[in-house]
């Protein structure tokens, strides 16, 4: 079986267990990692059932698991991140996602982001474009002032607040609108079917942006982190936009961000 097919199985997989848990998790069941930052029965076994397929087709390749760490040295990294939007799924509120990415001596080759509740399934193969529910999809081609961006609150970064509200400020001026869904991987995926023009946001984990990094370059987007460079994984910053949003974007990061 083809590695994006194994990585589509796997997020349907555990789509299914999340949707398995909706109003009934109990309080008992939800537990604190760190300030703002929980994890629910539902993430652990929607991330074991992840892991337990991917092995199944390739036990020698490496795994970067939200929940359970690092596993495997292996050419090929699969980064998974079973419930993107956890206290979204906590309050009942849909939007949150299952993220799937996979690398190849630390390239994207391959990436997966399931909305469970919406019943959106994204994909993309490096070189063969990007696809809901396997229906290709394009970033947008509004102009910058007419678009609507999506970001992120650096609940991670509370350090660079000021520096990020700023930036917020300037954002929010430039276009029609800001949103936040409160899952990377849907902004992402969203920026890549054409729905936001753009998104930026800061101290994110490698599992929440792998697969999405990959969408939107599959659609005909940009992605960089805030220096321009590729090291998003790394850094946790990144900005994805469409061809026609991302310089202006970046330049507004750039300069309240560009050096953090």
């Amino acid at each position: 079986m083809e590695i994006i097919d194994v990585a589509l199985k796997a997020a349907e997989v555990a789509s299914s267990v999340l949707l398995s848990y909706r109003g009934r998790l109990e309080k008992e069941e939800i537990a604190l990692k760190s300030k703002n930052d929980y994890v629910t029965r539902a993430d652990r076994e929607a991330e074991e059932k992840i892991i337990e397929t991917i092995k199944a087709y390739f036990p020698e390749h490496s795994i970067v698991a939200e929940e359970s760490g690092v596993s495997g040295t292996g050419d090929y990294a699969w980064y998974i991140d079973p419930l993107d939007g956890t206290k979204n799924f906590i309050h009942g509120l849909p939007m949150f996602s299952v993220s799937i990415g996979v690398a190849f001596k630390g390239e994207m080759i391959a990436g997966v982001v399931s909305i469970p509740e919406l019943k959106e399934t994204f994909s993309a193969e490096k070189g063969s474009g990007a696809f809901c529910n396997g229906e290709k999809i394009e970033v947008s081609r509004r102009p910058f002032n007419e678009g609507l961006i999506a970001t992120g609150f650096p609940f991670k970064g509370k350090e660079m607040l000021e520096e990020y509200l700023v930036c917020f400020k300037e954002v929010f001026f430039s276009v029609s609108g800001i949103r936040r869904c409160g899952s990377a991987a849907i902004d992402l995926a969203y920026t890549a079917k054409g729905i936001f023009d753009g998104f930026w946001e800061l101290s994110l984990n490698p599992w929440d942006i792998a697969a999405g990094v990959l969408l939107i370059k599959e659609a005909g987007g940009i992605v960089s982190d805030f220096t321009g460079g590729n090291n998003f994984l790394s850094t946790g910053n990144i900005i994805g936009a469409s061809q026609n949003s991302y310089e202006y974007l970046f330049s507004i990061v750039h300069k309240h961000l560009g050096n953090k």
